[in-house]
């Protein structure tokens, strides 16, 4: 018998194999009733969100990022050609709560003429972190676009320090996630703690909380805040779970757990109870190490906000900063009625929680950042009109160093090393090389960020207000940013001596206007023919 002969046999006897299991196992029925044949229905069930993310879906139709949205991140992060051609394919018309920004003919800032101007401004926050209680360690966050809280544990090693390193070149701030503080953190970048429900990085043997392990933590590295996670958008009022297979030595270190023994993060804490005892350890916490104290949560009952605000107004205790992190946010794993259905989105729980704020007179002394989606101009440009101070990026950072929206966080086999402990994965990430894009990306977000803001005619995104944006109802109508979220005037912006400060720092240009002799009219007002000023007469 030839070659080809016995090949073909062994095909055919194989084939035969497989039909005779099909016909005789009773698990899948499809299988029973089409042997063989049906096994290709489950080959393209398992090809298929790669079918769609490559093949079939539209620019706009894939969630939770669009080819569109994935694309200007990576172009960003690459420093390439992050423009789009032949104008707008979304559907303003016939798409109901669609923002649109809306720019002003003058303004007080004059932009710069280089064309690539914006790429080096650091953008700092408007308001000073901790200043308004009076924190030892209090700041100007100097960039509005910082990394978003994501644990190692969660991401690799490399993620990690690709991050890091990354908010050291942008010069932004670096949320370490509850997950704990690991070396993979200690590459440069300026760090916001995040204290979770299990307390790692700052527990006991019995997984109390431990003041002097945070104090001895936070001395050790550069720890700018404390963030006191109360929920998480994706899966809000839910604990987590690290399968014993996953907890390294590495990661046991740094949490401060047993190595190969199921971690366990609880769904609430164990410090306090309610809205008086949370001030009670933020203030305590405050006191010990002297940062700036917040806390982040996702929104839901309203309750809880207006007893922490009452309290804040009738005791002068008070966290520093608040993070509201929307129901699209992002997550490792969750069950899916957690990620589809519980907590509100970003818009609406944010405008909610800061009108709680604004109409007890706090919301000038706190500072507000956002977190759920809003890596992207857009709609970062909306949340700095609800009243932002600064936004936090997740998955959008993800994406600058190499994520392609496999949606495998929860797998352990994550294809592009960033979300994965295996440890043959994650070697393809070279921190070095990503760190770089991650720093591009938020450079040109920031970017971005300012020439959105000049064309509303403010020199800095923080002072966006709700009149800069209306949000369309249909094709012949829209209503104010202001009136859809119940605002009152002024509220989303800082305070006037905040306003003036930022102003002062982004204000290198006066006005020109010399090209053009002054008109009668000019004249007899008093403005001076060579800067386009007014002068006192």
């Amino acid at each position: 018998m030839s070659l080809v002969s016995r090949a073909a046999a062994a095909g055919l006897s194989a084939l035969a194999a497989v039909a005779a299991r099909d016909l005789l196992q009773r698990e899948h029925t499809l299988l029973r009733n089409f042997p063989v044949i049906g096994h290709a229905r489950y080959l393209l069930e398992s090809i298929g969100p790669e079918l769609r993310q490559y093949l079939v879906a539209g620019n706009n139709e894939e969630r939770p990022f669009t080819r569109d949205q994935r694309r200007w991140v990576y172009a960003s992060s690459k420093r390439e050609n992050n423009y789009f051609a032949f104008g707008t394919d979304n559907d303003l018309e016939f798409t109901a709560g669609y923002p649109v920004i809306k720019h002003r003919t003058f303004g007080a800032s004059v932009p710069a003429t280089d064309v690539h101007a914006g790429h080096g401004v650091a953008l700092p926050c408007a308001k000073v972190m901790g200043a308004a209680r009076g924190r030892a360690g209090a700041f100007r966050p100097p960039s509005v676009v910082n990394i978003s809280a994501m644990s190692f544990g969660s991401l690799s090693g490399q993620a990690v320090e690709a991050l890091n390193r990354g908010a050291a070149l942008a010069g932004c701030l670096h949320n370490t996630g509850e997950g704990g503080l690991s070396t993979h953190h200690r590459h440069g970048g300026d760090l916001v703690f995040q204290i979770g429900t299990a307390y790692f990085g700052c527990r006991d043997s019995d997984g109390r909380f431990d003041l002097q392990r945070l104090k001895a933590l936070v001395a050790s590295a550069p720890v700018r805040a404390l963030e006191i996670k109360l929920s998480q958008g994706a899966k809000p009022g839910l604990g987590g779970v690290l399968p014993a297979a996953k907890v390294s030595a590495e990661i046991a270190e740094t949490r401060g757990v047993p190595e190969g023994v199921d971690c366990i993060s609880p769904s609430r804490h164990a410090e306090f109870n309610d809205p008086d005892s949370l001030l009670d350890w933020v203030e305590l916490l405050a006191a010990e190490t002297g940062l700036p104290v917040g806390i982040k949560s996702a929104v839901g009952d309203l309750g809880f906000w207006e007893e922490l605000t009452d309290l804040m107004v009738a005791t002068g205790r008070g966290v520093d900063f608040v993070t509201i992190d929307g129901g699209e946010g992002g997550t490792g794993a969750a069950p899916l009625i957690f990620t589809d259905t519980v907590s509100l989105p970003f818009q609406v729980g944010f405008a909610r929680v800061y009108s709680v704020f604004a109409r007890k007179g706090l919301h000038e002394s706190v500072v507000f950042v956002g977190a759920g989606k809003l890596g992207l101009p857009d709609n970062a440009t909306v949340a700095f009109a609800l009243g932002c101070d600064m936004v936090n990026v997740g998955r959008e950072a993800m994406l600058a160093i190499g994520c392609i929206q496999a949606q495998k966080c929860h797998t352990d086999t994550c294809p592009t090393g960033v979300a994965t402990q295996n440890a043959w994965l994650s070697r393809g990430l070279d921190p070095a090389l990503k760190s770089v894009r991650a720093a591009n990306y938020i450079a040109t977000l920031r970017r971005d960020l300012l020439k959105v803001a000049e064309a509303c005619g403010v020199p800095h995104p923080g002072l966006i207000d709700t009149d800069a944006v209306e949000i369309l109802t249909g094709r012949t109508a829209s209503r104010p940013l202001a009136e859809v979220y119940g605002y009152e005037h002024g509220w989303g912006l800082p305070a006037a001596a905040d306003r003036d400060a930022v102003a002062a720092l982004m204000c290198e240009r006066e006005p020109e206007g010399s090209s053009a002799p002054p008109s009668p009219e000019a004249r007899a007002e008093g403005r001076d023919p060579d800067d386009g000023t007014v002068t006192d007469r």
